[in-house]
């Protein structure tokens, strides 16, 4: 994939080897064009993945087992897998595979590829590995939990009595069971790599898309596959164009030279709600945008102040201005919609108090405040909610110095403990409140040799044996009654005693052309399933 140099939309389309419209004219009908902040992708190794962007692609790139219902995301439906069975214990999922799939390198698609990419997510131990190990999938147990009995039948053996509607959910719908092509990578492997670096920016599945072509900072192409066993997409080619400042992607969609403009600010949605040719497209996400706090740094490892910090947030002042059409508050780290999710008021008990932040402060020894740094990254609306929160520290005498930067140097300094504070969201592809508990109130191993990166908890150094152990519980119980029940009270006093400020719940507002159907629902954009009319 060669680089193009950074030129205005218009060009770099034209440069994608493809042909795509030009400035100020409608696109093509069997090509989509995207705008979209998108510099946040380090990787297309599904292993490695954690960006939401990168993640939105691979998920149209690389087939799962099992997938979310475009329909519902709480109903799982067959992907590559016609069928599976259940032993009579629970502790057993035998999956069947379609017959005839086929990789774009015209290898065939079988069991053998599951196990060995499965396998391949816990030998190279990045963060995504965790999505195995939570379940207590290991390198140890791994010859047993994953089998490939032939060319078409895949085992998955439980090593506790976990839900089975959870496995489904929560491991065999995720990246982590994107069979990657064995035969085809086993060329490409450098130094015992597993094609780590080949898989950087390329890609070796089936899906309905691949990867055409990826600029850094620039631009994306899927464009379909050609040997897909599914129907084959509407939109031939998908361009994602990146374009960082949401009033830039407002006028793009106006004149009719993109199709779909993510993240349009507070502002914007208003203004191109009112177009006869735009439509906005809202979903409430599994997402909680949060304040995030160094457990190591003497200062926020205090209770006391962690919980001050949440009495400096006006919720509801933000959420009918800055966030309006973005997000709603929420306190708790469980987002509405979620199983076992507290409801609107008991999830969002916090209002700005100034009073009761200075006397948690006080009581902290820090009555004359303190100075420390907040990251941001490219999200639109995090410096107004930075600058909110740091204008609201100074009235308590607490300095809040603001930095801005890419989301790839964000994440870099987050994953590497290298912050004081920092503000971003954290998504979920489970509709249950376990898939957030798992990685906000667990932290298996707080040492910095673990490197436990897809834990928030371990890059913010807080680690609680208590909470490990009642998330532990809750997943475990087979209850549904007594699980809602441990999960509310979990809420409650991880609202209080957890190492984030959660603000508010996102919403992916999308505003695309009223020509285009757009299927979404929240944890998955289908671009398979769009069309245009």
């Amino acid at each position: 994939m060669r680089r193009l140099p950074m030129m205005g939309l218009a060009a770099a389309l034209a440069a994608s080897a493809a042909a795509v419209p030009p400035a100020h004219a409608s696109t093509p009908d069997d090509q989509l064009v995207m705008a979209w902040s998108i510099d946040g992708i380090s990787t297309f190794d599904p292993a490695q993945i954690g960006e939401v962007v990168t993640n939105e692609f691979i998920e149209n790139i690389c087939d799962t087992m099992v997938a979310h219902s475009p329909e519902s995301e709480s109903v799982v439906v067959p992907r590559l897998a016609e069928s599976w069975d259940v032993s009579d214990d629970g502790r057993t999922i035998t999956f069947h595979l379609r017959d005839g799939l086929t990789h774009p390198s015209g290898n065939p698609v079988t069991a053998h590829d599951f196990e060995w990419s499965m396998k391949r997510v816990l030998q190279l131990g990045f963060g995504n590995a965790a999505s195995l190990t939570q379940w207590s999938f290991t390198t140890d147990n791994m010859d047993e939990a994953f089998q490939a009995l032939d060319d078409q039948t895949f085992q998955l053996t439980l090593q506790q009595g976990y839900p089975v509607e959870l496995i489904l959910l929560a491991v065999m719908a995720n990246r982590v069971a994107m069979p990657l092509d064995s035969a085809y990578l086993a060329d490409r492997v450098v130094d015992g790599d597993f094609a780590n670096g080949y898989l950087t920016t390329n890609t070796a599945c089936v899906g309905p898309y691949r990867l055409r072509q990826w600029n850094a900072g620039e631009v994306v192409v899927l464009e379909t596959n050609d040997d897909y066993w599914g129907e084959t997409p509407a939109m031939r080619r998908i361009i994602i164009q990146h374009v960082p400042e949401a009033g830039a992607r407002r006028l793009l969609l106006e004149q009719g030279d993109i199709d779909v403009a993510r993240e349009p600010g507070a502002d914007d949605i208003p203004v191109l709600a009112a177009n006869p040719d735009i439509d906005i497209v809202p979903v409430r996400r599994h997402q909680i945008f949060y304040w995030g706090f160094d457990n190591a740094n003497p200062i926020f490892a205090d209770v006391r102040v962690r919980e001050a910090m949440r009495y400096l947030v006006d919720y509801d002042g933000l959420g009918e201005t800055v966030m309006k059409g973005l997000g709603v508050p929420r306190n708790t780290m469980v987002p509405l919609g979620a199983f076992a999710a507290l409801d609107e008021d008991e999830g969002s008990p916090y209002m700005l108090d100034f009073d009761k932040a200075r006397e948690l402060l006080t009581e902290a020894g820090l009555a004359d405040g303190f100075e420390a740094r907040l990251f941001i990254g490219s999200s639109p609306y995090a410096p107004a909610v930075a600058q909110h929160v740091a204008a609201n520290a100074a009235e308590v005498g607490v300095t809040i110095n603001i930095e801005r930067m890419a989301d790839a140097e964000l994440f870099s300094r987050f994953r590497g403990r290298d912050f004081d504070t920092v503000m971003l969201s954290w998504s979920t592809n489970l509709p249950d409140a376990h898939g957030m508990a798992a990685r906000h109130a667990v932290n298996p191993d707080n040492s910095d040799e673990a490197k436990l990166t897809m834990y928030p908890t371990w890059r913010a150094s807080w680690y609680s044996e208590e909470f490990n152990a009642l998330v532990d519980e809750a997943v475990l119980e087979q209850d549904p009654d007594r699980r809602v029940e441990l999960y509310r009270t979990m809420q409650k006093r991880h609202m209080v005693e957890g190492p984030f400020a959660y603000m508010f719940q996102t919403l992916r507002s999308t505003a695309v052309r009223s020509n285009v159907t757009y299927p979404t629902h929240a944890l998955r954009v289908y671009y398979d399933l769009i069309t245009k009319n």
